[in-house]
Parts: C-alpha cells; structure tokens; sequence
C-alpha cells in the first residue's frame, strides 16, 4: 500500500523529514536507493533543500559506532540510545549490515529494533546492506545521512564489522567509537594495523567479564597515542556493560563532549564537506578511474575544490560527472578522427 509521501514532491518531503514524519523519513530513503533516472533527479532536489537549510539550525550529532564482529555493538548502540532517550534526545540510526551472497538479508537493524521499543517515535532504524563494498559501508549511506541529520538530534551509523579495509564511517562521521572485544586479541591487531588511531572514542565492552576485561582496557590504554595528529582531542578509553547498562552513560558524555569540541573548534562544518568530497571523489574515481581525475585537474586539486564547495551532494557530483561524460566523449571523438 503507497504511503502518504510516496509521491509527494520534494519540498514536501523535506518539509515532513524536518518535522521528523517518519512516513517521510521512508519515503526520502526509498528514494535515494532507487536508481531510476526520475528518482535520482528528485533525489537531487530533496537533498539541496534539506542541505541548503542546514546552515540556519544547531548541527545535530553524527556518530560511528564499529569494531569486531561480537564486540557487542548492537546492543551497545541499543543502550546508547536508552540515554539518549532519557535525555530527551532523537536517535536515528543506520544499521550497515553484511550482504549476503543470496539474498542480500540484512541483520543488525533488526536485532536493533528487537533491543528498542518500536512504539517510540522518536527512534528510526533503518537497515542497510553493505552490497560487498570494501570500507564496510554502501554508496547510499552518506546521502542517506543527510536525510537523518535533517530530522534527529542524533544519527548512529552502526557497521559491520572491522577489518583492515573497513574503516569507511571514520571518514563520514563526526565522532567514532570503536568497540573493543575482551580477550580476543583482535584489538592489538587492529591497533598494529593503525585502525585503532581513528576512532575519538575506545570503549571495551563486556566489564562484567572481569579481569579479561581489565587486561584489554590495560592494554589499549597503554599502546593507545592519545593525542589525534590532526587536533588536541585526547582520546578517552572506557569501560562499559552493555547488558548490565554500566558506564553507559559516560559513554554517551564522552561522545557529546567530542561534538562540543568540534563546535568550539569551529571544523564540525568544514568536516563534513570534507567527507562529502570523499564521497564525491570515490564515485568519480570507481566510474572514471585515474585517467577520469586527471581530465578534472588531478586529485590533489579536484579534492581542494570539492572540500571548498558549499553546493549540495548531488549537484556537485551530476555537475563532475557530466563534465567529464563530456570530455571522455570528446576525447573519443578526437581519436576517432585521428584514425581517419
């Protein structure tokens, strides 16, 4: 049965996603998973409306919450936004989830909304699939961002896992977490490989497993650099029960306190036309490769220019991407006559 934003236009899709309408909120993420040449073109509209109107409110807070599979980072994320809740805060979440081979299932965003009440309104989940990606998170992820910053005081990306490669919410999220799994060792791997130096939290979960516990909050602690290369943040290394609902709470302080930081830093802004450029840049660089960067001035450069653009996702990336459609065919064209 169609909803009652299914054909809406976008102004009023962007007006019900800043009401937090959670028909809305479906619809505008429908949306930007359809590939279809009429929804990518309202896509593009919904988007420069509720990107245009971003700079006149208070930026909401965008958090990654990531680390091993067993970490137990859904239901740290379920007891996360219990706080957030008692706070009288908005929590909306997007639950990145391992494709699978056959029927792409998706798994977490389900556990999530089984560990959250489904009769409060003022929490969204809304499941992903990674579709293979290396970096852990799909092409729709960051669009789909925007619609939830328009509409939540806080939006989670919870993924799949870590590895060496999936590192992807790093770069798209104002404050990372990374959870640690007692006595697996995989937090020392992780921290050898340099995965570790991302996040601007450390939390180990499971405390009540005891001194298995301590020992690994004791060792990321001391092989832990503190200090970020890029700012003065000191990165704190807590101790929680997600099951128990211990430290939580100093948890989600920790993570507020990043976001002030950033805001008293003045970079929040900036940051996330930093991430939008990479996002940008990847999708340029999988369709056109090197050669395709080359003919829009070289990497270096191109990223320059996106991280100082203030126009919205998907007017800046049509934009590139017709200019260089244009060149690749005028290039064709040019050897074609050559050859003649």
């Amino acid at each position: 049965m169609p909803g009652p934003f299914d054909n809406a236009n976008a102004t009023s899709l962007a007006e019900g996603i800043r009401q937090a309408d959670r028909a809305a909120l479906a619809a505008a993420l429908n949306l930007l998973d359809d590939r279809r040449p009429e929804a990518k073109l309202k896509s593009t509209e919904l988007l420069a409306q509720l990107q245009a109107a971003e700079g006149s409110r208070e930026p909401s807070r965008l958090i990654g919450i990531t680390g091993p599979p067993g970490a137990g980072k859904s239901s740290l994320s379920a007891a996360l936004i219990r706080v957030w809740r008692s706070r009288n805060l908005r929590v909306g979440v997007l639950a990145v989830d391992p494709s699978s081979p056959l029927s792409g299932g998706a798994l977490l965003g389900d556990r999530l909304r089984m560990k959250t009440s489904n009769a409060d309104d003022a929490v969204f989940v809304r499941s992903l699939a990674c579709r293979g990606e290396f970096g852990g998170l799909s092409a729709e992820v960051w669009p789909m961002t925007q619609v939830m910053l328009a509409s939540f005081d806080i939006t989670l990306i919870e993924t799949v896992g870590v590895g060496q490669r999936e590192i992807d919410v790093s770069g798209m999220c104002d404050t990372t977490c990374y959870v640690a799994q007692p006595g697996s060792g995989d937090s020392i791997q992780f921290l050898k490989a340099g995965i570790i130096e991302v996040p601007q939290v450390l939390v180990v979960n499971k405390e009540d497993m005891g001194a298995v516990a301590r020992r690994t909050l004791s060792e990321l602690s001391g092989a832990l650099a503190r200090n970020h290369d890029e700012d003065e943040w000191e990165v704190p290394v807590l101790s929680v029960s997600a099951t128990r609902g211990t430290g939580v709470d100093a948890l989600a302080d920790a993570m507020e306190s990043h976001h002030q930081y950033l805001l008293s830093c003045g970079t929040l802004r900036q940051r996330r036309r930093d991430y939008q450029a990479d996002w940008i840049f990847k999708r340029l660089r999988e369709e056109f490769g090197s050669h395709g960067l080359a003919l829009l001035g070289g990497e270096a450069p191109l990223r320059a220019r996106l991280s100082a653009e203030t126009a919205s996702l998907y007017t800046q990336y049509d934009a590139l991407r017709e200019s260089l459609l244009g060149r690749v065919a005028l290039a064709g064209a040019s050897r074609q006559n050559f050859n003649e």
